[in-house]
């Protein structure tokens, strides 16, 4: 158990005594309650089988912060760091702000954050580890780094930049709401450390001492309702209307009512269209691209093959056709399936991703492109060496039977696959992707990245000829998927420009920052439709053109995907916490990069991981 001084302050005790029945959101504090848990569990901490004594154990706690008191010291980051020995490039507690006005009349107000343990937490139900841990002692958000293997997902789907990724240790890390302090009834140690009064902490609902207020919002603060935060604030002197933030997001807040609403913050941003190439295709979630876009691919090829078989009988499937088709199909998801496990910071430990399959979207994702693998796998095998080897025991029929099975198998994973591949994406904390758009553009890419795949493989095994026959349906398939894609690209557009907020900075990002980029891929999709409606309606010209027409559409559309799905992960801006001139700023950390400033251990910046 930690070790309480002789002379620890009064003010570092808990000061809890009568609680409330439920919090703001209609939740029970007693944690314990009616839910039929032991009382009285020991939190095991450094191996010690004692129960702490503090009569509101099995209560949810959570901090109290009074935003009048902060001074912006980074006293309790300090405090926290030190006690977790975080390396510089990982920070459990941060101090950010926001401002308003100009000299000499100026406001700045300071906003430190953790994890904030909340009622329903989003990172432990999206961890497909299961690495996270919801007690009933103090209702304290745990989590494991061990059992972690650097997904990053928990980094996504939290509003308020709780979860840490270590890219040097490969795993997140997180406040732990100093339980083994709370165990010895002592506040957490940047409560502590706090030289303002700032912070506090206790049952939530209770209002420390000369408080009154117990606000579930403050400028710069995420919408409470995505995940019901166990965070309360005091903010009692009068506002200006308008506050920005100091990091690069182009985000202001603006007063409406007693709430302040995030809106684009223009000033910030670029003015002009860029194409900003480097940045756009060197991000760390180049893995994402190249696995989506193979999955996506493979998964269109497959579909196309399989409806093509039970339609029309007569459509290629001897070996001539199937052979490269399956190897290629293997070859190409494999590369997917590798360049993402890569990504990961334990890529050894990729097994451990089916551990929450109940709740995580991305454990059933893996669950479903997993089954598809191997379901693609076992119609290859029982389609050339299983049919040849069952075949010498008069067993055909047996191989026919286990590669329908298989097909079964394969189709089923797609589905489940594809399903939660777009749901793992569809995250409150980040409004750019928490759109219908989503589907509509992993769809689109099966059929018009799947119609070209296959096609290449057709021209590859059966020659130029083959085209004939065929070019019309793929041309067609290709065309559905693109306008699919052309369309929710549109209704996106307009729905982030209408909502405001973190979509439309996205979206501010997308037509200036990247806008040449954007406009690209825009110009690129109108030129492949206009193409593919002339193909699918006159078929290609004979002779050398028509090799050099297919060409050029086939890469056409690939750059297309490929810049597409870039501005998709490189455009996202997260409903997070405002971080600092040098902390917790994006643009700060490209400058660092590019001014080598990120060498240096202080600037608290890692590179080249992860």
């Amino acid at each position: 158990m930690f070790k309480v001084r002789s002379d620890e302050p009064k003010y570092a005790h808990l000061w809890d005594k009568e609680t409330k029945l439920a919090n703001i959101y209609g939740e029970t504090i007693d944690l314990v309650e009616g839910s039929g848990l032991p009382a009285d569990q020991s939190l095991n901490i450094n191996g010690d089988g004692s129960v702490g004594d503090n009569p509101n154990r099995n209560k949810q706690h959570g901090f109290y912060f009074t935003a009048d008191n902060c001074i912006g010291c980074h006293a309790c980051e300090a405090a926290c760091s030190e006690k977790n020995d975080n390396p510089s490039h990982i920070a459990f507690r941060s101090v950010g702000f926001v401002e308003s006005g100009t000299y000499p009349d100026y406001t700045r107000l300071n906003i430190s954050m953790a994890c904030n343990h909340c009622d329903d937490p989003v990172c432990l139900k999206g961890c497909p580890t299961r690495a996270y841990t919801k007690f009933a002692e103090y209702g304290a958000v745990l989590q494991d780094p061990d059992i972690c293997f650097g997904c990053g997902y928990c980094t996504w789907v939290c509003p308020y930049n709780a979860p840490q990724l270590d890219p040097v240790k490969g795993e997140v890390s997180k406040c732990n709401m100093c339980v083994d302090r709370l165990e010895v009834g002592l506040k957490p140690a940047c409560v502590t450390a706090c030289l303002g009064n700032a912070l506090d902490f206790g049952v939530i609902e209770n209002v420390p001492e000369r408080r009154e207020q117990a606000k579930t919002q403050i400028p710069g603060f995420p919408d409470p309702e995505i995940s019901h935060p166990n965070i309360r604030f005091s903010l009692s002197r009068t506002l200006q209307r308008v506050f920005t933030r100091p990091d690069s997001a182009p985000l202001k807040y603006v007063q409406e009512g007693s709430e302040f609403r995030p809106v684009i913050n223009e000033a910030t941003g670029v003015g002009e269209r860029q194409w900003n190439f480097k940045s756009l295709l060197t991000s760390h979630e180049n893995a994402h691209i190249a696995f989506t876009l193979s999955v996506q691919a493979v998964m269109g090829a497959f579909l196309i093959y399989t409806a093509l078989s039970l339609v029309w009988g007569g459509s290629p499937s001897d070996e001539v056709f199937f052979i490269p088709l399956m190897v290629s199909l293997l070859m190409l998801l494999t590369f997917g399936l590798v360049r993402l496990n890569l990504h990961l910071g334990k890529p050894m430990r990729f097994y451990r991703g089916f551990n929450n399959w109940r709740l995580s979207p991305v454990s059933r994702e893996i669950f479903g492109v997993s089954l598809f693998f191997a379901g693609l796998a076992g119609v290859a095998f029982f389609g050339t060496v299983g049919m040849y080897v069952l075949a010498l025991f008069d067993a055909a029929g047996l191989a026919v039977l286990a590669m329908n099975m298989a097909s079964i198998a394969a189709l089923l994973g797609l589905v489940v696959g594809l399903y939660y591949m777009i749901k793992l994406y569809l995250i409150p904390a980040r409004p750019f992707w928490n759109h219908w758009q989503t589907a509509s553009s992993f769809t689109g890419t099966i059929f018009s990245l799947g119609a070209v795949f296959f096609s290449l493989i057709l021209v590859a095994s059966l020659g130029h000829g083959i085209l004939a026959i065929w070019l019309p349906l793929m041309a067609g398939i290709a065309l559905f998927g693109l306008v699919l894609e052309a369309v929710g690209l549109a209704a996106h557009a307009k729905k982030m420009c209408a909502q405001g907020g973190e979509g439309a900075a996205s979206h501010f990002e997308q037509v200036t920052r990247y806008g040449k980029s954007y406009l690209l891929r825009n110009v690129l999709l109108g030129l492949n439709i206009a193409v593919l409606i002339a193909i699918a309606i006159f078929g290609l010209p004979f002779g050398g053109l028509s090799i050099f027409l297919g060409a050029f559409v086939a890469l056409s559309i690939l750059a297309s995907a490929i810049i597409g799905r870039a501005l998709f992960y490189v455009l996202v801006i997260p409903t997070t916490m405002p971080g600092g001139f040098f902390w917790r700023n994006k643009g700060f950390e490209e400058h660092a990069i590019e001014t080598g400033l990120a060498d240096k251990i202080h600037a608290g910046i890692v590179t080249g991981k992860h």
